[in-house]
């Protein structure tokens, strides 16, 4: 069950990352900035890591181009319109929810590929899904919330784009493409996405400094988490391995209550338990 511990451990990892984006929209840094930062260091680690392992010589096969086009395409949309929906609706609710492409991810290795689920491990995979869902919950104080459409939309679109990236991952496993010149080609591509933002944001230089220095470090967590989840995907069933990478929004959560004191209500208490009920009865 070493897959199980690399799952977690990259959900862990690519969760951190995420709170280093939370940390940058705390000290106010520019967001624009913050994801080339993040793209950055993604392309040198996976560079370094393509180097390393002998793979970075397949840079000349086509088929890692395409591949890499594709889940760079839905890495850097993506994240653009992810921050986007920002701007129409709370984060809370906005992170946790586009985490469920990951639904998406677990039909694809259960319907393509034939991955089997035992009446238990699919237990376990709706518990983390839950846990997912409820940890967005928020109560509000007002007597009504209207969230506007194009916050639904902007969520949808990104949920599809964010599939193309995690579910592409499985689809050049099962191709027997490395990952890592796969992913260095996607991240660089996404790098050359948010250059341009990096000139806007002259004006404020203060913020552009806070979200370049944070994008790095959230870069480097990055980096680790789509690792370990390419891992993940090759020694274990991509329709656990998926499910258990998308908690990766409560390591956010928990990061917010421990360090910014936030409070979680009985709801989002309750999708901890899912967490590791879930984890738990998959492990079993």
């Amino acid at each position: 069950m070493m897959w199980l511990a690399i799952a977690i451990s990259s959900a862990v990892l690519f969760g951190l990352a995420g709170w280093w984006m939370k940390v940058s929209q705390m000290r106010g840094g520019n967001a624009n900035v913050l994801l080339l930062g993040l793209y950055v260091s993604g392309t040198a680690g996976f560079g370094v890591h393509a180097a390393v392992e002998g793979t970075i010589s397949l840079l000349a096969d086509y088929r890692i181009w395409i591949a890499g086009c594709i889940i760079g395409a839905g890495s850097a949309i993506g994240n653009a319109i992810f921050m986007k929906a920002l701007e129409y609706g709370p984060a809370s609710l906005t992170s946790p929810l586009t985490n469920l492409n990951i639904v998406l991810v677990v039909a694809l290795g259960t319907f393509v590929y034939g991955e089997r689920i035992h009446w238990s491990e699919a237990i376990g995979i709706a518990l983390l899904l839950l846990a997912v869902a409820m940890i967005s919950y928020k109560k509000n104080n007002s007597s009504s919330t209207t969230l506007e459409k194009r916050w639904f939309i902007l969520v949808g679109v990104a949920v599809i784009l964010f599939a193309f990236r995690n579910g592409g991952l499985k689809i050049t496993e099962e191709l027997g493409l490395p990952s890592a010149p796969v992913l260095f080609i996607g991240y660089a591509l996404s790098l050359l996405w948010f250059i341009r933002p990096l000139l806007q944001a002259r004006a404020d230089r203060q913020a552009a400094a806070t979200g370049l220095k944070l994008g790095l470090l959230a870069g480097v967590f990055s980096y680790g988490g789509l690792h370990l989840y390419t891992v993940a995907l090759t020694t274990g069933p991509a329709n656990l391995a998926a499910p258990i990478f998308a908690t990766n929004s409560l390591v956010v959560a928990l990061g917010a209550i421990l360090v910014y004191k936030e409070r979680l209500n009985a709801v989002q208490w309750a999708a901890f338990a899912c967490m590791i009920a879930g984890l738990a009865i998959i492990r079993i």
